[in-house]
């Protein structure tokens, strides 16, 4: 194609990958969904990389999907037919890194974990840690405002956030946001951009608060228990009694079992669920406190301790479980999100939905923060979950949504989410998303079909 010269005429040699099988490997996300096929792959190494893609895509009418390192559960990243896969993966700089300041300037590339490593490198922390962070990067978490095991005492993505630069689907270069840790100056653009999916433009720089680590490794505490809806109880007491922990995961039992076929971890036949929390915020006991709320909520056994390393051996059994559930199958992943006080309620539906439509559901949780994954596994190499995984997630995402939940904490929306979205926002939401869509992408480029 002619139009497809001037895009690799445009960018530095090696830029533009036209060979199929290569833009098929960018093609795809976490998810079980087929993509569509690419015209072509950009690999972006800098913004003017990014601009010159968007003015050549706006000019062409090409649809663009951005995407990072791949690790989204929710489609957002898949390809749609005849578009660009603009990578953004290898923009891998951390411009700045201000202790005196305490933020950082990260481009999307960064790898989560390696931007919280230089920060621990002066004493400071990034608080972002989803589950994927040695893999994942700072612009898909920024795209679907990922949130993470810390969540539960440093918020999601967008609460460390302070400024960006945006690329638009014109090409033009847009900086939201600032430097300072207060700025009510117009509208919040930041806000708006982190979480819309690569909808309305290409996130090529953040600006991100750091917070001062830990003085003190984090306390940790795991306990075993004899049914899910128990651990949810034991995280209501938790949280009805002021504790403030900086983690706390629960585990189901099909959960626990994947992971100890996998890595033999000693799971006993009585054990339904389990719950791991720390504390970092350098109070003595706090850890035990809220061992022993556990305790005082049906938990057959409980351990806490202080030792940096057994609470890495504990916080990583946590972070195998999507692997885990991996090997059992094809996996629909979602992200419900409901009131903390809903969390038990929310878990007996769960339980429930299983039993009456015969799915094989794992759930973890990020239940500080009444966070669910409940994972929907079915047989590989089929096209999409058969119906009867289709029908309990639809009773999962209501019983949400009748609990005065979300469709999603941190996943996004995506593909897979779409279905279900008019009956969380309501017409006038939907149709001011589609406004602000169409002010910031009028020709509907920006990753089409996705989020809205």
């Amino acid at each position: 194609m002619n139009h497809l010269a001037d895009l690799v005429g445009a960018l530095p040699p090696g830029r533009v990958l036209t060979d199929p099988d290569v833009a098929a490997s960018y093609a795809r996300d976490q998810t079980f969904l087929a993509p569509g096929t690419p015209l072509c792959a950009v690999a972006a190494e800098t913004r003017d990389d990014v601009v010159a893609t968007l003015r050549w895509a706006t000019e062409h009418r090409v649809p663009v999907v951005p995407r990072g390192a791949g690790t989204g559960l929710a489609g957002g990243a898949t390809a749609v037919d005849g578009c660009v896969m603009l990578s953004l993966a290898k923009m891998t700089a951390v411009r700045e890194l201000s202790p005196a300041d305490e933020i950082a300037v990260a481009e999307p590339g960064v790898i989560t974990a390696d931007l919280d490593r230089a920060a621990r490198e002066h004493g400071l922390m990034y608080a972002p840690d989803p589950s994927s962070y040695e893999i994942s990067t700072i612009g898909g978490n920024l795209a679907t405002n990922a949130g993470g095991l810390r969540c539960v005492k440093y918020g999601v993505t967008r609460d460390s956030v302070l400024g960006l630069e945006v690329v638009l689907a014109d090409g033009r270069v847009l900086a939201t946001g600032r430097r300072t840790m207060k700025g009510v100056t117009g509208y919040d653009l930041t806000g708006l951009f982190v979480g819309s999916e690569g909808t309305l433009g290409v996130i090529t720089e953040a600006t991100l608060r750091l917070r001062r680590a830990p003085d003190t490794p984090p306390a940790t505490f795991a306990a075993e228990f004899p049914s899910l809806r128990a651990a949810g109880d034991a995280v209501a007491a938790i949280v009805a009694a002021g504790c403030r922990p900086s983690l706390l995961e629960l585990m189901d039992r099909n959960t626990l079992r994947a992971i100890d076929d996998w890595k033999n971890i000693g799971l006993e036949p009585g054990v339904r669920a389990m719950l791991i929390g720390q504390s970092d915020d350098g109070r003595p006991g706090e850890a035990e406190r809220m061992a022993k709320l556990c305790e005082a909520n049906g938990a057959g056994f409980v351990a806490a301790t202080s030792s940096p390393e057994e609470s890495d051996e504990l916080i990583g059994v946590r972070r195998l479980a999507y692997q885990a559930k991996e090997r059992l199958g094809a996996c629909l992943v979602e992200d419900v999100c409901v009131p903390r006080s809903a969390l038990p309620e929310m878990i007996s539906e769960i339980e429930a939905a299983a039993e009456r439509h015969g799915a094989l559901i794992c759930t973890v949780a990020h239940a500080g923060d009444g966070n669910l994954h409940p994972v929907f596994v079915f047989d590989r190499g089929l096209p999409e979950p058969p119906p009867h995984v289709w029908a309990a997630a639809d009773e999962v995402f209501r019983a949400a949504l009748r609990l005065g939940g979300t469709l999603t904490g941190e996943h996004g929306v995506g593909v897979l989410k779409r279905r279900w979205l008019d009956l969380e926002r309501g017409p006038v939401s939907g149709d001011v998303q589609r406004g602000i869509k169409d002010v910031f992408d009028p020709l509907g480029i920006m990753n089409p079909g996705k989020a809205i």
